[in-house]
């Protein structure tokens, strides 16, 4: 069969530690909050107000057999407004449930932290990558990274959780996001990070209005003409509500048709270019996600046989 659009042409494989990720089609990364007040799905795993494990390696079994390619395991709520939570608590919340996933699963694990101490902590009891909304800029994060000696995922974000929704503005949203992440891409390189390590995500919904998300949304070319692969959440979002004028349990389907709109300029733009980033999709809902991704796939691929007969 001739490679679709979805494949990515010369796609790489992400050295993540002990595993491999193969990024020649998105992968989709599934989000675990082990939080009491994360904005969609806090609470959920929690019990007697601590993370409930059981319940926890039950949805972790969920995801992977619904397809999730990564589990993405965060201690610390990011929503607009969220109060700061101490390293000791951090540590608490995600280690025992990094090293348990590891234990249980043969999965790719992330952990979702800005924190040196759980970096640490979580790449010693398995955790494959690391997802850092502020882009290691806490002290000791970008060290802690090198010492782990796995990938990393640098976000953007205006401000911080607490205030960061409290009207952002920016000139141009899509030049002065590139402008920071190339920024701290250069100091991950000069700290000892491999280029081919380093995912860039441009932050949907952090300290963006719509208009910023949407303007980021069409501009994704730029991103992936950095010849980075790129990690894009967008999953029950604000966004999402305010395009569609629901509540947080009524964002499934825009949200998938996000994700998927995507992916498809994601590849277009790799398939012009010949370049060899990939692309993951941080999701709540992993089995219509990678459902609709597959419909998606099978038509790309169908229609360039067609073309190449």
């Amino acid at each position: 069969m001739v490679a679709g659009l979805f494949t990515f042409m010369n796609a790489m494989t992400l050295i993540c530690g002990t595993k491999t990720l193969d990024l020649s089609r998105p992968a989709v990364m599934a989000i675990v909050n082990v939080t009491p007040d994360s904005f969609s799905d806090g609470g959920q795993l929690y019990r007697d107000d601590r993370v409930d494990l059981d319940k926890t390696l039950r949805a972790v079994e969920s995801m992977l057999s619904d397809g999730a390619d990564i589990i993405d395991i965060g201690g610390e709520s990011t929503r607009p407004g969220a109060s700061p939570v101490t390293t000791q608590q951090e540590l608490d919340r995600v280690v025992p449930v990094v090293e348990a996933v590891n234990a249980r699963f043969d999965a790719l694990i992330s952990v979702d932290t800005s924190t040196a101490a759980v970096i640490t902590a979580a790449s010693a009891v398995g955790a494959h990558l690391i997802n850092d909304v502020r882009a290691l800029q806490r002290e000791g994060a970008l060290e802690a990274a090198v010492a782990a000696a796995l990938p990393v995922c640098l976000m953007h974000m205006q401000n911080q959780p607490a205030s960061m929704q409290n009207n952002p503005v920016y000139t141009d949203v899509v030049t002065e996001v590139l402008k920071f992440l190339q920024q701290r891409k250069q100091a991950c390189l000069e700290a000892g990070i491999a280029s081919e390590q380093i995912l860039l995500d441009p932050g949907f919904g952090f300290g963006k209005t719509l208009q910023h998300n949407l303007a980021l949304s069409h501009g994704l070319d730029r991103f992936v003409d950095t010849g980075q692969s790129l990690l894009l959440g967008v999953s029950r979002k604000t966004m999402i509500g305010q395009l569609l004028d629901s509540n947080i349990n009524d964002r499934l389907i825009g949200s998938v048709t996000m994700a998927v709109l995507m992916a498809q300029t994601v590849a277009h733009r790799r398939a012009q270019t010949s370049g060899s980033n990939g692309m993951i999709l941080r999701v709540h809902d992993v089995r219509e996600t990678v459902e609709a991704l597959t419909v998606w796939q099978r038509t790309m691929d169908f229609k360039e046989e067609i073309d190449n007969l």
